[in-house]
């Protein structure tokens, strides 16, 4: 079976009997041609199975209209709904997505931006911190717009979209306390991503200002079975913590489960718990969990209507507000 090659402009030209230039016309928005025109071309397009190149036709203008996503951790709740939020962005600007997965630690990640810069990308956002530095830096080369999402590098030319991560941690502190908590945990993964330490210091700095130590655990991916592992680390300790506050939902799923089914406490009496990300499964009755939630549809709006903006040489940062989502797991939510 012989590959069908893809229909030409010029043979919609020739069947609806215009030149090649009206066809081109005619699949332009906002450019000149009469009505009839326009009908005998859409007629002869839908009979062809014509459809506009829009690679070649954004090359001549040195634009391809491809966006790559470098992202890790593609397959949690967060990121899933980060990747939907923005190519549903990208679709409604006449963008298109490529994705590049950069949980791997070899030269796999270079080696796929490379193939992306070959195919003329426009942009690429970078979705969190845990890229080496060296992405953006082969990104900048290339001749690439840059947003960076929860990283922490100054670049020329780039946007950066953060959170108040430390104002999230202050406000998760004083909800603690005035549930009556005193001794405090926060939990945290190995990943070190600049967006969780922020949250870590900021909330061993709300509770020094409040006459407070609070105990750090950190353990490995900022995943459920970490949170499980931490959960055991901080609830042995001979003084157990009566307030925790984990890095993301994930753990906090995890913590949450084996401090109820190992350790036999109860939430929110004996422990109160709260998670960030706002992730589908904290709003399930079995975990029912206070939380922050991240302004994903703000993140995507603001990342790719910058995209459209004329390029700027300062660097341009955005910061976003998360939202506390009082649920159960707080004594008093």
């Amino acid at each position: 079976m012989n590959r069908k090659i893809f229909v030409s402009a010029k043979e919609v030209a020739h069947r609806a009997g215009v030149s090649r230039s009206a066809v081109s016309r005619t699949f332009t928005p906002g450019a000149s041609v009469s009505e009839e025109t326009r009908r005998r071309v859409v007629e002869a397009a839908e009979a062809l199975g014509y459809h506009v190149n829009h690679l070649a036709r954004g090359l001549m203008r040195n634009e391809s209209g491809i966006v790559c996503l470098i992202v890790s951790e593609l397959d949690t709740p967060y990121r899933a709904s980060l990747i939907r939020a923005l190519t549903r962005q990208l679709q409604s600007a006449s963008k298109v997505a490529m994705l590049i997965n950069t949980d791997r630690s070899d030269n796999s990640v270079d080696q796929a931006l490379r193939q992306a810069i070959s195919y003329r990308a426009d942009a690429s956002i970078i979705l969190s911190g845990m890229p080496d530095k060296s992405i953006t830096e082969l990104c900048v080369k290339s001749g690439q717009r840059l947003v960076l999402i929860n990283r922490d590098e100054q670049r020329d030319g780039a946007l950066r979209i953060n959170l108040h991560d430390r104002e999230a941690a202050r406000r998760a502190f004083i909800a603690f306390l005035r549930a009556g908590c005193r001794s405090f945990a926060f939990a945290n993964s190995d990943v070190g991503t600049p967006s969780l330490m922020a949250r870590e210091e900021g909330f061993r700095a709300a509770g020094r200002e409040h006459g407070f130590e609070i105990t750090i655990e950190r353990y490995g991916p900022t995943r459920y079975q970490s949170g499980v592992v931490l959960a055991q680390r901080l609830l042995t300790r001979e003084a157990r913590p009566d307030a925790i506050f984990c890095a993301n939902d994930l753990l906090a799923c995890g913590l949450m489960d084996t401090a109820r089914h190992q350790f036999r406490l109860t939430v929110p009496d004996d422990l109160c718990i709260i998670g960030f990300d706002d992730i589908e499964q904290s709003s399930w009755s079995s975990y029912n969990l206070t939380t922050f939630s991240q302004p994903v549809d703000r993140i995507a709006e603001e990342a790719v209507s910058w995209l459209a903006q004329p390029i700027l040489s300062d660097e341009n940062s955005c910061k976003l507000e998360a939202q506390l989502v009082w649920r159960g797991s707080v004594r008093g939510g």
